[in-house]
């Protein structure tokens, strides 16, 4: 059935799917070793239902396919139904996120796939699936062994395998619709972080202008009416938004607006960012202050919105608001924290850091774990997970940066260590330090992120361990065949490279912290376009910075040092010159 017909057809498969569903319904167990047990002792198989509470096609398989009479009774005879939340579970959901949501997987008794499908599966098919597994259980084509790994020699990437991967972001660049990929558009910010940094570093000026136009095509998914940004678009254009609304992609595309609005110092771009913030305070935080999970792309589950969202404020009110996922997860607001220091960094306005800090504090408060950790949800019932603790990581770092407070640096090295602990593997760094009946595995993003947090963490301790943390991710990473499952998203590890194998920028204001000039040249260096910088504020009646790499000379007053790895300037007296003096 085209995707076309369905919606069409989708009115009648509803209603049609009410009906089933007051004699027919599967018991939807949640994922647990309990389940594999059963299955043993039954005889049955395991079908995981991985989806998540904001996915339209999710709904519509759920009310239509498991609603199915016939899939319905081949379920409740042969198999033990489980449905997971991916948004609940990283482990799962970073194990299986190639094939999107919804995601169908069948185990045997033994955790062993048998079949793994991507995306809607309608009745029929559904049904033949299923009664071909009972048949023969034998591991279909989707089921192929995991590729051997072998970490990358060095954590440097050669220059030829730099020019290889920068030629993928070429080739695969769109120029008649703009942007990446041919069927599903959105912001990979990987891709535009580095191509917006790329010509500053002696690169092809093309990136540049990918990255110019990447983000002005991205508007075309930013909700004209609430603000925030839709995930993606179909039809290789920009002009089909899907209209969930996730808070990772609302936290990375305000980063990378606010980032591009000090880079081109471009008034468009901190509206963008500020319309995404909007929506993040209206639809997405708590009263508490903390930041919700997603809202859902259907205002009734199952049901196309493109009507609803083309309407203005009053009349989508009058309808109702699509759901609100009011999960508070560490990981999702570690995300959002750090862009909200961005922003901070590029407004000096005091709500986006004063916003930022609560979130933290809550999640300090209630998301804790010993050592340094942090969990994902209040009770989870797997993890810890990986993606928790370096977001957070990342968060204070960010907040440390933003406000030169050394407690937030302290809380950076505590995730970092606590990191290493629990989640360091032989092959760079795992997802979870356990998963059960399956083996914890890596996944790229989370080791690119862990390569650039902890060498920014080695750049501001001095602390050897961590620039060994980021090598081992980042021999994961270039290892042989990594990078290229991710296609043309090879943005990550060429900013990790990038930043592994050079310095960030240096910016250090002496003086003490009541001094208001000491103050403005503080919030002048944050507003230094790099996004990969060390800014530092040392003041003397506090002692001495964790990373004394620099000598700064006593001049009686308070002056700002721009350094790079082999000099630094002369000192700056005025605000005004720090943001002049942007090489030298």
């Amino acid at each position: 059935m085209s995707v076309r017909l369905l919606t069409i057809l989708l009115p009648f498969l509803l209603a049609h799917a009410s009906i089933v569903r007051a004699t027919e319904s599967i018991e939807w167990h949640p994922w647990s070793e309990e389940v594999f047990e059963r299955a043993k002792r039954e005889n049955r198989f395991v079908l995981l239902d991985l989806g998540a509470v904001w996915c339209h096609w999710c709904h519509v398989m759920e009310e239509i396919t498991y609603r199915d009479p016939e899939v319905v009774r081949l379920i409740k005879s042969h198999y033990i139904a489980v449905q997971v939340d991916q948004d609940s579970r990283p482990d799962l959901s970073n194990r299986y996120e190639d094939y999107g949501w919804p995601a169908t997987i069948v185990f045997n008794a033994d955790g062993g796939e048998i079949v793994k499908r991507q995306g809607y599966i309608p009745p029929r098919p559904m049904a033949s699936m299923l009664q071909a597994i009972i048949d023969d259980p034998t591991p279909g084509p989707s089921v192929v062994p995991e590729e051997q790994i072998t970490l990358a020699a060095s954590a440097s990437l050669p220059s030829e395998r730099v020019q290889e991967l920068q030629g993928i972001l070429r080739d695969a660049y769109d120029p008649k619709n703009l942007g990446w990929g041919t069927i599903h558009k959105f912001l990979d910010w990987n891709i535009v972080e580095f191509c917006m940094n790329a010509a500053p570093s002696g690169e092809s000026d093309d990136f540049e202008r990918m990255a110019r136009e990447t983000l002005g095509a991205q508007r075309n998914l930013i909700d004209p009416v609430w603000g925030g940004v839709y995930q993606y678009s179909t039809d290789g254009d920009w002009m089909h938004p899907h209209y969930e609304k996730l808070l990772q992609f609302q936290a990375e595309n305000l980063r990378i607006y606010a980032i591009a609005s000090a880079r081109w110092n471009d008034p468009e771009y901190l509206k963008n960012a500020l319309q995404i913030r909007r929506y993040i305070r209206d639809f997405l935080t708590s009263p508490e202050g903390v930041f919700y999970t997603s809202q859902d792309a259907d205002l009734v589950p199952g049901e196309h919105s493109e009507e609803y969202f083309a309407l203005d404020d009053r009349a989508r009110r009058a309808r109702g608001i699509p759901k609100v996922d009011t999960h508070v997860y560490a990981r999702e607001n570690g995300w959002l924290i750090q862009a909200l220091t961005s922003l901070y960094g590029v407004t000096s306005e005091t709500e986006h850091l004063e916003d930022a800090v609560r979130a933290a504090n809550w999640i300090i408060a209630r998301r804790s774990l010993p050592s340094g950790g942090f969990s994902h949800d209040e009770k989870d019932t797997a993890g810890p997970y990986l993606g928790d603790t370096l977001s957070m990581g990342g968060a204070f770092l960010g907040l440390y940066t933003a406000t030169a407070d050394a407690s937030w640096l302290d809380r950076a090295i505590g995730a970092a260590q606590f990191v290493n602990a629990n989640f360091k593997s032989d092959l760079g760094f795992s997802t979870s330090a356990s998963s059960g009946r399956l083996q914890p595995t890596q996944q790229f993003d989370e080791n690119v992120t862990l390569a650039r947090f902890a060498n920014l963490l080695n750049h501001y301790t001095g602390d050897a361990q961590y620039r060994e943390m980021a090598e081992h991710a980042m021999r994961y990473v270039a290892a042989p065949g990594v990078a290229e499952r991710r296609g043309f998203q090879v943005g990550g590890i060429l900013l990790a490279n990038r930043e592994l194998s050079s310095a960030p920028l240096h910016i250090t204001v002496v003086g003490p912290k009541s001094d208001p000039t000491a103050r403005s040249l503080f919030l002048a260096a944050l507003k230094q376009p790099a996004s990969y910088k060390r800014v530092e504020w040392l003041d003397e009646s506090e002692g001495p910075l964790r990373n004394m790499d620099v000598e700064y000379p006593r001049i009686g007053k308070s002056a700002a040092f721009l350094c790079t790895d082999r000099s630094c300037s002369a000192p700056i007296f005025s605000p005004e010159r720090l943001t002049a003096l942007k090489k030298f």
